[in-house]
């Protein structure tokens, strides 16, 4: 599949003990996973659902590395696109590199920090299967200034944004913790009345050319919480699925509640990683 300038392609996730990531989203998820890359590929293990690639887990290199879920926007020229971020005021964390065969990748930074990849398709496309249960399905970046971050990838990416105007996104404020969650605490909270989705360039902005979207931060997030991209996954049970990653040892930063577009709720794994799952 080729993937338009902008448009999710992949995610992958840096965890410290790769093996119990295959345990606990093996489990979650129903995922395999293949025998992983060797040492010049970072011992990458890809992930499968009924045998189409839905992601990838890579050991930390450095333990002062964030334990995070990384989505990937396709690009044509990985190295051109990151040239556009600097100048738009974002920044590279990782130049463009080729990765043997299998494509090109970045990892950059928006005017704000959060920390998106790049990737240059080579043999490795990206998704075999999104928006099906237990793959990929959505990314939303969640932001404190508007006016810096929307012109940013707007304009860099091409992107057509549309307000929703009144969206909850990632439930409320300070909502209690119940028996095996956690608190939110405004972690991932967001401003109610100002949300905006994305389309691809030259696509009509609307929910069904939507490929992301943009929340704001609330008043009451930590200063220190920073400006981050959030990945959601499609499951087809959200109840039955937090169930699940509480047993594995997960903790839930946002209990599950409805939305116009399905029952979501926002977990984080064993080891520290933080992802959504959205039922449909």
């Amino acid at each position: 599949m080729e993937y338009a300038e902008g448009v999710p392609c992949w995610a992958d996730a840096m965890l410290p003990d790769v093996e119990g990531g295959k345990r606990f989203y093996g489990e979650l998820f129903g995922w395999t996973f293949d025998e992983g890359a060797g040492p010049e590929y970072g011992h990458y293990a890809q992930a499968y659902r009924e045998d189409q690639a839905v992601a990838a887990l890579a050991p930390k290199a450095d333990g002062r590395m964030p334990t995070v879920w990384t989505v990937y926007l396709a690009t044509p020229d990985a190295a051109a696109l990151g040239e556009r971020i600097r100048a738009a005021g974002g920044s590279m964390i990782m130049e463009a590199m080729p990765v043997g065969p299998f494509g090109t990748m970045g990892l950059a930074a928006d005017p704000e920090g959060a920390v998106f990849g790049l990737w240059q398709a080579g043999t490795h496309e990206g998704f075999g299967v999104q928006r099906q249960p237990g793959s990929y399905c959505w990314t939303e970046v969640y932001a404190r200034d508007k006016d810096l971050v929307d012109p940013f990838y707007e304009g860099v990416l091409g992107y057509g944004g549309l307000d929703l105007g009144t969206e909850a996104t990632e439930g409320t404020e300070g909502t209690e913790g119940t028996e095996g969650t956690e608190g939110t605490e405004g972690t991932e909270a967001t401003e109610a009345t100002d949300f905006r989705i994305w389309s691809p360039a030259g696509a009509e902005p609307g929910p069904d050319t939507a490929i992301g979207g943009r929340a704001l931060l609330s008043g009451s997030v930590p200063a220190e919480m920073p400006a981050h991209f959030l990945v959601y996954f499609q499951v087809a049970d959200t109840d039955a699925t937090v169930a699940t990653a509480i047993r594995l040892g997960g903790r839930v930063q946002t209990p599950p509640y409805d939305t116009p577009y399905g029952r979501i709720a926002v977990l984080t794994d064993d080891q520290g990683a933080t992802f959504a799952v959205l039922e449909g």
